[in-house]
């Protein structure tokens, strides 16, 4: 004898003449899918909540979907997710995801804003259903925030499976119902942007060299060949710079050093001062020397993290036409043992004249941005923002979290945190106390040394406080985003890997000073 329950759902699939499933079985033929939101009941006697374009498609159906998610089990709740098959002929596979509460808004305590944040997880956890069906267009509702679900979407589809035989099949996606379409297209760009770095990140070092990095680059940025200039800086220009630090940190490896150099014109007005953004470019780490161990030393082919957020955040300015001026600094080499390498104990001297004891090669990230610093104070810029997968302590610190921000202005960190808010990719202050750089500038052979003195405390500071030494800048931000530059799990839009971040925070930030101007 059935239970009731069960004998309602059967009852009302007979009715309607469609198919509901709770697994995976339906066959690659079924090609065009519909991600649809629900927002979770604030009582168990409430009916069921769907959003606009959900509820649209619902009358359509004359009220079988929400009769379907009444009859199919427990209200969904954030995150969770059901599909149906056979609802509509337009849309053989149609996943309903739970959205949370209608309208959390931001939440002081996490940072974020948990609506934005929903809506990003919700549909991206839709898509990769529907892309695991071998689904190849999928239209997604809005859920209220066109630019969230975009970013959602884009975000969640990627993976990097470019040297594999088996791929995944590309699914597009497009907004269903009422659209603010250039929100959407925001959104697409935003997780585009993400992507491109997150696809640098990810690709084996010997397939992005310094040199094949700095031409992808230029390839992206050839769309926009009216408002971008693009420098490819050789060894011997380098050289001609004064560069010690870098140099001395690329002659260990075969493969030549470059210096990167970006110019985005987006202000028709030239004396405008522009935003300097500066990236470490290390596209692959052994530690030199100072060897890392071997286990886990294949992700630092993503050492160059620093230098991939920023240019991709420079690509995806260049995309959206933010009227301001930018330019970006990569400095690209990589960190390799040889009879050529930098050894323990020895001197070298920065741009700035700077004379620097090199106690662990393996704290190489560093002496490549003090002469890249350097360089930036040239521009005469507005502010100056460096971003690194710098030390395994602010790992240890924030873990992925955050990404851990060390700035001399409180104007320059308001707008970041602000930014970080609407992005959900969020930014945690550090300290700059004196009682880091006594650490570094306490050296028996050189103005300062490359690591503090106590090793093990406060790495992140310490390292901080280094390349505070090299700035002069009344508004300048390091982000160590080690901690940040693989996900697992903790970020559900996002999968297993590289995570690109926190690329859509440069974009949100560089966005709101173009609105300041």
């Amino acid at each position: 004898m059935l239970i009731p329950f069960r004998r309602a759902l059967l009852t009302a699939i007979r009715k309607h003449n469609c198919r509901l499933f709770s697994d995976s079985t339906v066959t690659s033929s079924t090609r065009k899918g519909l991600v649809l939101g629900v927002y979770e009941q604030q009582s168990d006697s409430d009916g069921v909540s769907l959003t606009e374009a959900a509820a649209a498609f619902d009358r359509s159906l004359s009220g079988r979907l929400s009769e379907m998610l009444s009859l199919s089990g427990p209200p969904l709740k954030k995150g969770k997710s059901r599909i149906f098959y056979g609802l509509h002929q337009d849309f053989p596979s149609v996943v309903v995801v739970g959205l949370g509460k209608s309208d959390p808004g931001v939440c002081g305590k996490e940072n974020w804003d948990n609506c934005k944040e929903n809506i990003r997880a919700a549909v991206s956890a839709g898509c990769r259903q529907l892309q695991d069906l071998e689904v190849a267009l999928v239209e997604v509702d809005p859920c209220g925030d066109d630019q969230s679900a975009a970013e959602g979407a884009v975000l969640g589809l990627f993976e990097y499976d470019e040297l594999k035989t088996k791929k995944k099949v590309h699914v597009k996606t497009r907004p269903h119902g009422s659209v603010d379409a250039a929100a959407w297209q925001k959104g697409v760009l935003y997780g585009d942007g993400q992507n491109l770095a997150r696809q640098l990140m990810e690709a084996p070092a010997n397939h992005v060299t310094p040199t094949v990095f700095a031409n992808t680059i230029e390839q992206k940025l050839s769309l926009f060949a009216d408002r971008v200039i693009v420098h490819k800086r050789p060894q011997s220009w380098i050289e001609g710079e004064q560069m010690g630090a870098f140099l001395s940190v690329s002659k260990g490896s075969e493969e030549p050093p470059v210096f990167l150099e970006l110019h985005y014109k987006g202000s028709s007005d030239s004396a405008q001062p522009p935003l300097v953004l500066v990236g470490k470019g290390i596209t692959f780490d052994s530690g030199g020397i100072s060897l890392k161990p071997s286990s886990g030393m294949d992700a630092m082919r993503a050492d160059m993290g620093g230098a991939a957020t920023v240019c991709s955040a420079i690509v995806t300015a260049a995309a959206l036409k933010i009227p301001i001026n930018i330019i970006g600094l990569a400095p690209l080499c990589e960190n390799m043992p040889s009879g050529k390498a930098n050894k323990p104990g020895d001197v070298v001297r920065a741009k700035n004249g700077k004379t620097i004891q090199i106690d662990n090669t393996d704290a190489e990230g560093r002496l490549i941005l003090a002469d890249a610093l350097c360089y930036a104070h040239s521009f005469k810029p507005r502010a100056i923002i460096n971003a690194a997968t710098l030390t395994g302590a602010m790992d240890v610190a924030l873990g992925s979290a955050a990404t851990g921000v060390f700035t001399n202005s409180d104007w320059l960190w308001e707008r970041l945190h602000k930014a970080s808010v609407v992005t959900g990719d969020r930014v945690w202050r550090m300290p700059l106390f004196q009682h880091y750089t006594k650490q570094v500038t306490d050296s028996a052979l050189a103005d300062l040394n490359n690591v503090g003195k106590y090793s093990r405390s406060g790495g992140a500071c310490t390292a901080a406080a280094f390349l505070k030494e090299f700035v002069s800048a009344n508004h300048w931000a390091h982000l160590d985003i080690a901690g940040v530059m693989t996900n697992k799990d903790e970020v559900p839009y996002l999968r297993k890997g590289m995570s690109g971040r926190p690329t859509r925070t440069l974009v949100e930030f560089i966005a709101g000073l173009a609105s300041d101007v």
